[in-house]
């Protein structure tokens, strides 16, 4: 047993050396990088960001106007509802009909109208938030390579899933995003 022992220790010395000069010929090793993880919160940047703000008050402009003309339509059909309730002992049984007819008919158009706009508006908002969520993420992206964050996470709301329960502020690069997106986006 002790012969096997002492060959080993005959052995040891030349091995030690071919590792010293194995390890001599490799780069020297670096320290590795912390993991860095940042949230941020892309409805902010949507409402605080220049071009955000913009495209919001733009939609909103849109709403305003269709929704005033919902609004006179359904204060005319309101007249017009009471002015056939007036004229009920008035009409004969056809003119009643006919007036009633005329005025479901139109009630039926304010509904398809209303209908119509809610859809548009609809299509619009998605339009708005796949377009913007896009470029809050390259605006993301751009801040997160710049200062070394590993992961970026959306940091959710109360009106879709709250992603994130709880950070320390020193994470949250909302703001900076802010700034890129601005930065990018007022060309």
């Amino acid at each position: 047993m002790h012969k096997l022992g002492i060959n080993l220790g005959r052995m040891t010395l030349p091995l030690v050396a071919a590792g010293m000069l194995l390890l001599a010929s490799l780069p020297p090793a670096q320290a590795a990088e912390p993991f860095k993880m940042g949230i941020v919160d892309p409805q902010a940047v949507l409402e605080k960001s220049k071009a955000g703000k913009k495209a919001l008050d733009t939609l909103k402009e849109y709403v305003t106007a269709r929704q005033k003309l919902l609004a006179a339509d359904e204060e005319e059909l309101r007249r017009t509802e009471k002015t056939l309730k007036e004229q009920n002992g008035k009409l004969s049984d056809t003119e009643k009909k006919e007036k009633e007819t005329q005025f479901r008919t139109r009630v039926q158009e304010y509904q398809k109208r209303a209908q119509e706009f809610n859809q548009d508006l609809q299509g619009r908002q998605k339009e708005l938030v796949d377009d913007y969520m896009k470029r809050i993420s390259s605006a993301t992206k751009t801040v997160a390579e710049k200062t070394g964050f590993a992961l970026v996470v959306d940091k959710g709301s109360e009106q879709t899933v709250k992603i994130v329960i709880y950070h320390k502020d020193t994470i949250d690069i909302t703001e900076q995003v802010i700034k890129e997106f601005d930065r990018v986006n007022s060309k």
